[in-house]
């Protein structure tokens, strides 16, 4: 390899782990705990929500295959099963967190079950704001930062970022840890109420690969007494390829994490 070439893929890989660093500061930001904790009371309220089933009708999207049906979502503060059923098929995916890390699988029209690549699952999923917020600011070793007020999708957003921390590791591995575990988190400054959820997707075979990934909420309604967007729509790559609308949602049913992965 001639030296020229060397220095450059030196520079590069230098360029990128700044950006990972600094993409990924060390500690909170006091502004960014207030402010999601905030966001957090404004969908709670003074409801307790330890559950959700919701249940509406669905389009999946996928290149030139676009499929209508229905979507039963079925979540805790553990895990969450999205299963939809489309005109061509079913389809489910299935998260949950666990103590020896987080898990998930996903299952298509054939009914095979698939495992999902463990650095795709280092993010929550993104369907129920509650348990997103919620989860964020319980966690010890995640750093929240308070980025400011931005224009996002056409209207003003408070912008707080997110990513987990790894003590036991050093070097690129933490680096590219907390890289994997990096959020965006967008609020209405009015309503405090989350707009926007965003992280990376990446190809089962390469962790370094981003993919831009986005969740978008709206039309919020209170159901007891906690505020519920049944509109959510996810973006891959800028491109629409799923939107939920839902019609109903039931909360503290009593369903458990265990017997969502179990269904």
């Amino acid at each position: 390899m001639r030296p020229s070439r060397l220095w450059l893929i030196v520079i590069l890989s230098f360029c990128f782990a700044a950006t990972l660093i600094a993409q990924n500061p060390s500690s909170s930001t006091p502004q960014a705990l207030t402010t999601l904790q905030s966001a957090f009371q404004a969908l709670a309220g003074k409801t307790t929500v330890n559950d959700a089933t919701l249940t509406g009708s669905a389009e999946w999207i996928a290149g030139s295959d676009d499929e209508t049906g229905t979507v039963v979502l079925k979540t805790t503060s553990g895990a969450n099963r999205l299963d939809l059923n489309l005109s061509a098929g079913t389809r489910s995916e299935i998260r949950s967190s666990a103590a020896s890390g987080p898990v998930g699988g996903w299952i298509g029209p054939d009914g095979v079950s698939h495992a999902m690549a463990y650095h795709n699952v280092m993010t929550d999923a993104g369907w129920f704001p509650a348990f997103i917020l919620g989860n964020l600011i319980s966690s010890s070793n995640t750093v929240l930062v308070y980025v400011g007020q931005e224009t996002r999708n056409g209207a003003s957003v408070i912008h707080i970022s997110a990513s987990q921390q790894f003590p036991n590791l050093s070097g690129d591995s933490a680096t590219l840890m907390q890289h994997l575990t990096h959020v965006d988190i967008y609020l209405d400054p009015t309503t405090s109420l989350l707009v926007s959820y965003l992280f990376n997707s990446h190809p089962d075979n390469n962790a370094l690969l981003d993919i831009p990934t986005e969740i978008r909420y709206s039309n919020y309604q209170t159901f007891g007494g906690a505020q519920i967007p049944l509109h959510v729509q996810k973006f891959i790559n800028n491109t629409l390829t799923l939107d939920l609308q839902f019609q109903n949602a039931a909360l503290n049913t009593g369903i458990t994490a265990a017997q969502i992965i179990a269904q």
